[in-house]
């Protein structure tokens, strides 16, 4: 049963272009569907997180890290009796506007576009599910309802002071109410995300040989996960017993999660999804305690992880990629495809040109990017 905070697909604000609403599924499952669909979902196949694409399969892309992101939403949404279909429509969009090469790609782009603007990956999110994907008779995008593009654009909180260019732009023709807190769907997608990224960032560390299991057996929750697996099953092999311990890990922080979570909406008082954009701060979090956890796990992650020598050599290696296929792009706009030209040709700035150089860029998968360096440039 869902709560009275939940988001009403009855009594959604609505799309910027008003549409016959369907027989068979509700507004947010046309929202998920659109987006499973689309061009920039497919190719979120070829983008990964941390390792380069071609560096193995078993790693993580950010295909499946928005799936992994998705399950955990519909599950913690259920048990908080919130719509799950709004919650896994904000889940599988909310990286849509991840440049190639994870968080390396985003910040070559965005020290490139600081003349222009800067470039924010949330905000080109919202950019590509309301302009750049163009496969629809009647509008740019996906004209998603108002519920999911606010989640989408605010799902890490409010969005104050300086608007990226992408955010402002769609915000002034369909207010997405930046100033106040996103729902609680929304809210649950992002504690999603940072419960699957520091499972699978874990899981992929030690299938890159970065560290080991008992170098992670030091860190809270997990060493008390591995040493419950051990208890249970004391022969286990390696790959099995990884496993065991880091299903229960995520098992500890969902649950966290859903308790801390009811016991805020339950203070609060809140009655309906206003109640919660109002509150003035956020409902669905972690507790104290496994918060402090959490920060002690991404101190590891990001210390024999994230600047691992390798890593650190593979980030400066594809962050000339994009830093030498900007400017080309720049200079030699015939270089861009054919269906891109359009746009250039209606540019009317230097900075208006950048961006549309930013937006193709942007899209670009982990494979084709070095594949233009490597015909282009060499």
């Amino acid at each position: 049963m869902r709560a009275t905070y939940s988001c009403d697909p009855a009594l959604t604000r609505g799309r910027l272009v008003a549409e016959e609403e369907s027989a068979h599924r509700t507004c947010f499952q046309r929202d998920r569907d659109r987006i499973i669909h689309s061009s920039a979902f497919r190719r979120l196949k070829h983008k990964t997180q941390v390792f380069v694409e071609h560096e193995g399969d078993y790693f993580r892309t950010r295909l499946t890290h928005s799936i992994e992101v998705a399950q955990v939403a519909r599950t913690m949404a259920g048990a908080l009796g919130l719509n799950e279909e709004l919650t896994e429509a904000i889940a599988l969009a909310h990286d849509l506007g991840h440049t190639p090469f994870g968080h390396t790609g985003e910040d070559a782009l965005d020290a490139l576009m600081q003349p222009y603007g800067g470039f924010d990956h949330n905000a080109q999110a919202v950019k590509i599910v309301t302009a750049l994907e163009r496969h629809y008779a009647e509008f740019d995008g996906l004209n998603l309802t108002w519920e999911t593009l606010e989640g989408l654009a605010k799902h890490n909180g409010p969005v104050i002071g300086d608007l990226p260019h992408a955010l402002s732009d769609y915000n002034a023709r369909h207010d997405l109410e930046l100033h106040t807190h996103a729902s609680a769907e929304a809210q649950v997608a992002a504690l999603s995300d940072d419960i699957a990224y520091n499972n699978h960032d874990l899981h992929d560390g030690l299938r890159a040989g970065l560290f080991t299991q008992d170098d992670i057996c030091e860190l809270p929750i997990v060493g008390a996960a591995f040493a419950e697996v051990d208890r249970l099953y004391p022969t286990l092999d390696p790959s099995r017993r990884m496993h065991e311990a880091l299903r229960r890990v995520f098992g500890v922080m969902v649950s966290d999660v859903i308790a801390t979570s009811r016991e805020n909406i339950a203070q609060s008082g809140v009655q309906t999804a206003q109640d919660i954009r109002d509150l003035g701060a956020p409902t669905v979090l972690f507790s104290k305690e496994l918060w402090r956890d959490l920060k002690v796990i991404r101190t590891f992650l990001f210390t024999r992880m994230y600047r691992a020598p390798s890593v650190v050599e593979m980030r400066a290696r594809v962050t000339s990629v994009v830093e030498e296929l900007f400017p080309l792009f720049m200079q030699q706009t015939d270089l861009l495809p054919t269906e891109w030209r359009a746009d250039v040709e209606r540019a009317q700035s230097e900075t208006e040109l950048a961006r549309i150089v930013a937006d193709y860029i942007s899209g670009m998968t982990d494979r084709f990017a070095q594949q233009e360096h490597d015909r282009l440039i060499g």
